[in-house]
């Protein structure tokens, strides 16, 4: 497989199709999380600073009942935009692989209802393939976790020393499993397989084709991937910098200025954020899928299968 051949065309079909990029500001919904805390309860009974002291009275008015309401509702509101962000970003990560198959196949346009509602016939599978994957993956992560804290408690912190090593070899094998669920992915979707199927394909081709799949990670994964997000991310950077200033001089006045400037600031450049987010991981998918097509046998995963009128 022509390498060059493979990152240049992917540019290629990103560019031309730009509909592409809407889906993959879609794979971005998933790629992030949030957590709770527990430290409200002790806080609401210390002396607030004045600005806060109506909202510190307002929730000591508050029944445990309301307060209850309140914690429901908030966490049902979570679990929605959770499961929302889990379907728009399998349906992003659908679109792109199909958007390419045609892209590679001869489509001179394509459409975004289209690669919608052509997704979706295969959200369960890929959303399957990924869950089961990230579960084994956590079992088998937290057993090393429970392994080296007994370890290290056992040997008195000698165990540590084994335990660091362990975890270098850790990282490469999940980006290696992460790869193989990136073709198997692709599998499901350009052979309408099933999990187990996809799983077993997307291990064959990584099987037979091992030192190309590892040269394209290494490029994919921290040459464009890493690159490429670290540049995106720079100006979130300088953006805080006024907050930071504001809150070294230690005023009301500053503080709350240097946060409007990096707020304004935040909001400029978030539709360049999103944008450029996009185009990377519409050219990274499309990469993937290009590399599957090129390494498989498949009739169906050929580029000249899909063909759309002009």
């Amino acid at each position: 497989m022509d390498i060059g051949n493979v990152l240049s065309r992917a540019w290629q079909i990103v560019w031309k199709h730009k509909v592409l990029w809407i889906f993959g500001i879609l794979v971005g919904c998933g790629s992030g999380g949030g957590g709770g805390s527990n430290a409200f309860q002790g806080s609401t009974r210390r002396e607030a600073p004045q600005q806060f002291q109506p909202l510190q009275r307002a929730f000591e008015n508050l029944t445990d009942a309301q307060i209850a309401l309140i914690v429901a509702t908030v966490i049902v509101v979570v679990l929605v935009l959770v499961v929302v962000a889990i379907f728009l970003s399998t349906i992003g990560r659908i679109g792109l692989i199909r958007g390419t198959q045609q892209a590679e196949g001869g489509a001179l346009s394509l459409a975004f209802g289209d690669l919608f509602s052509g997704s979706t016939p295969f959200f369960w599978r890929v959303f399957g393939l990924n869950l089961l994957i990230g579960l084994a993956s956590a079992i088998v992560l937290i057993a090393l976790v429970a392994l080296g804290v007994l370890g290290t408690m056992a040997t008195f912190g000698l165990g540590a020393l084994c335990f660091i090593p362990l975890i270098c070899i850790v990282i490469p094998l999940l980006w290696f499993v992460s790869v193989i669920t990136e073709q198997a992915s692709i599998a499901i979707v350009l052979e309408n397989l099933s999990i187990l199927d996809g799983l077993r394909r997307g291990w064959e081709v990584v099987r037979a084709n091992l030192g190309t799949v590892i040269v394209m990670a290494l490029i994919l994964i921290l040459g464009v991937g890493g690159l490429g997000s670290f540049i995106i991310g720079l100006p979130l950077v300088f953006i805080v910098i006024p907050a930071v200033v504001g809150a070294m001089a230690g005023t009301q006045r500053a503080l709350g200025g240097g946060l409007l400037i990096a707020g304004l600031c935040f909001v400029a450049y978030l539709p360049f954020f999103l944008i450029l987010s996009g185009i990377l991981r519409a050219y990274i998918e499309s990469a993937w899928t290009l590399t599957f097509m090129r390494l498989s046998a498949s009739p169906l995963a050929r580029p000249d299968i899909v063909q759309e009128p002009a």
